[in-house]
Parts: C-alpha cells; structure tokens; sequence
C-alpha cells in the first residue's frame, strides 16, 4: 500500500521483499530520499513497537494553540455543553471569519488522531467492524433541520466518523433518525469493500 500526499510517500505491507523492489524502482525514475520507519509523517508523530503502531499529534496540538494564542487556557474534560442549541443571532460578539475557518481546518485535521472532538465516542473489545449512528430532532434554532452523527470502529480504534447537519427539515424524530441510517449504511458498505479489498473480511 502507498499513501502519497503532494510529494510525500508512505509506504507499507507485509511482504519486505516487495516494499525494498517498490522503492528501488521509485528511486531509479524519480530523485528520492529513503527516511527509513516512518516516525513523523504530516504533523503525526509515529511509534512503531513489535506489534504495534501508536499515532499522535501532541506537537500539532502545540502548535495549534500558540498559533491561536490560547495555549495558557485552561484545560477542560469536555469543553462543550452538551444540551445547549446553537443559534445565530445569540447576542454574542461575531468573531473574524478567517480566524475562525482557519482554526476549524487546523481542527479538522486534528481529528486524524482525536475524533474524540467531534463529540463521538465508542469501545468495542473485538476487532471487526462496527458502526453506530444517531441524530437529534431539529437541533437548530435557526433552520429546525437536524444533526446526523455516525462513527464505526474497527477494534477499539474509532477510524470513520462524521458529525453534520442534514440537508433537509425532518417532519418525525423517525425521520431523521432514518436519515442518518441511510448514510450509515452507505458508509458501512464503503469500508466493507475496502476492507475486504486489503484482503479483510
């Protein structure tokens, strides 16, 4: 398997032998440099044990709020009010729009390594695949139209998930619970065909 992001390449599989041919083959037609195991790759820091990989981003992080100069706020278990509906007009100071979509995309790319702060959270002790999904009833104040959540796991590993608002106004909590369901099972379609096309069942 190669993961290539712009002229980065990560490469992985079982078989040593192939993965030496894949880069020798590389380096002949294209000017390479082997960095050997792979211990930081686009902002993620890698540890790789016998049988094991552990995947961080603590130094994103720090980057991240001393950027955004928050980094002698306090800390929070769970930052967000759970039950609180968002509205747009709530009386509140409006912030910079560039700011805020700059802070959202240093966020969403968090979420490599914390999908934990996309509010979605999940344990499964055996490793297969495993989906779950939910929705409120018209959770917006300002359009009525509801939030679809999903996440699947694959072991204890949240690896898939998504949190977003639906594209129509729901009439029956069944509705969009039946939303969500659909794009659920779209998804859960999708990864059972990649699984089993990197030979997992």
């Amino acid at each position: 398997m190669v993961s290539l992001y712009v002229d980065d390449l990560l490469v992985t599989g079982n078989n040593t032998d192939h993965i030496q041919n894949f880069k020798q083959e590389m380096m002949k037609t294209f000017e390479m440099t082997d960095l050997g195991f792979m211990s930081y790759f686009l902002g993620m820091e890698i540890k790789q044990g016998q049988d094991e990989v552990f995947i961080c981003q603590k130094k994103y992080v720090k980057e991240i709020l001393k950027k955004f100069q928050i980094d002698e706020c306090k800390v929070a278990r769970t930052p967000i009010n759970q039950k609180e509906k968002l509205c747009k007009e709530d009386g509140v100071v409006k912030v910079d729009e560039g700011y805020f979509r700059s802070l959202i995309g240093f966020l969403m790319y968090l979420t490599t390594t914390r999908p934990d702060i996309l509010n979605v959270f999940t344990r499964s002790k055996e490793f297969k695949l495993v989906g779950f999904s939910d929705s409120d009833w018209g959770g917006s104040i300002d359009d009525m139209r509801s939030t679809s959540g999903y996440c699947f796991t694959l072991g204890s590993s949240v690896f898939s998930w998504s949190s977003k608002k639906q594209e129509i106004v729901s009439q029956s909590i069944a509705e969009a619970e039946f939303i969500v369901a659909i794009a659920t099972v779209n998804q859960a379609l999708w990864l059972r065909k990649f699984l089993f096309d990197l030979d997992f069942e």
